[in-house]
């Protein structure tokens, strides 16, 4: 339907090479292990998500002129995913490599994302009628500072963010008056309020200060140990749900897609952290990115009764 209410995602899309070692990881040295190849890119990743949850979705990414894109583009079909890309010549599509230890937790990783570049204002000016016309605009910080600024500025939809990176996070400090929710773990949280963040206390004085600065919603992940949700209705500690560890690597995608989710129909934000953490408690139960087993009906039945 042509007035279907839908989420606007604007960020990366890669091919993911993922490897997990059977053991604890050995520098300089060949380890066993397994090796995967998917789909990834915390924008797409987050759209995939989104789809898999039954949420109308148009997602706008650079892609090169290469089989990666072509994947990417017959995934996006699949998935139903209303894919706006900017086609490349002689740049390659994003690719994530990465390496993960025995407890799935990331040792290191590469990320040849140039292509990114391409995601300029101009790009995004053309799209805007659709961006602004979303139930709400998430993008990821592999765009460049000045598109970002662009969108945070001009977009009519509430803007979600995932701050990526410590490097990446830096992106956002002059623009967080615009910013409706946000969502950094603990290092990126430090960089942008300048707090040192140890303990879940002073996780909360973080979270406020980023809505002293204009932030509608903070979700700020501490990992394995749970998030701080807050917002002018005040600020809950969420624990994290149990479950089998295989890979953390989509963790963080699955929760933001849990919290657009459920802001999507309706929550308040202690349920919208809820919903995000058993988003992230599916995820890190499969090897590859994205658990294919997220649904709506697999969330209500977490989130009343447990993972298992």
């Amino acid at each position: 339907m042509a007035n279907e209410p839908y989420i606007a995602v604007a960020g990366g899309a890669n091919i993911d090479i993922g490897g997990k070692s059977f053991a604890k990881v050995i520098p300089n040295d060949s380890n066993p292990g397994t090796v995967k190849i998917s789909l990834g890119g915390v924008g797409r990743n987050i759209a995939h998500n989104l789809s898999l949850l039954g949420v109308p979705v148009k997602l706008f990414t650079a892609l090169g002129t290469d089989m990666h894109a072509d994947r990417i583009i017959t995934s996006c079909r699949n998935l139903s995913i209303d894919l706006h890309s900017a086609r490349v010549q002689d740049v390659s599509t994003s690719t994530y490599l990465y390496v993960a230890d025995e407890n799935g937790d990331m040792a290191c990783a590469i990320a040849d994302m140039e292509v990114c570049d391409y995601l300029t204002p101009s790009f995004f000016e053309k799209h805007m009628g659709l961006i602004d016309h979303a139930a709400a605009l998430v993008l990821d910080t592999n765009l460049p500072e000045a598109s970002i600024r662009y969108l945070v500025e001009t977009s009519k939809a509430p803007v979600f963010v995932d701050p990526v990176s410590v490097t990446k996070a830096g992106k956002l400090k002059e623009v967080l008056s615009g910013i409706h929710t946000i969502k950094p773990n603990r290092l990126e949280a430090e960089l942008l309020t300048g707090r040192t963040i140890t303990t879940k206390e002073e996780a909360k004085k973080a979270a406020k200060s980023l809505l002293v600065q204009g932030v509608k919603q903070v979700f700020l992940s501490l990992g394995t140990k749970g998030v701080i949700a807050a917002s002018d209705a005040g600020t809950e500690y969420v624990p994290s749900l149990k479950s089998e560890t295989v890979s953390l690597t989509g963790a963080g995608d699955a929760f933001m897609a849990g919290i657009v989710y459920a802001y999507f129909n309706g929550a308040d934000f202690v349920t919208q952290a809820k919903t995000g953490s058993a988003a992230a408690a599916v995820a890190i139960e499969s090897m590859e990115t994205i658990n294919e087993r997220l649904s709506p009906g697999l969330l209500r039945r977490i989130l009343s009764v447990g993972i298992k």
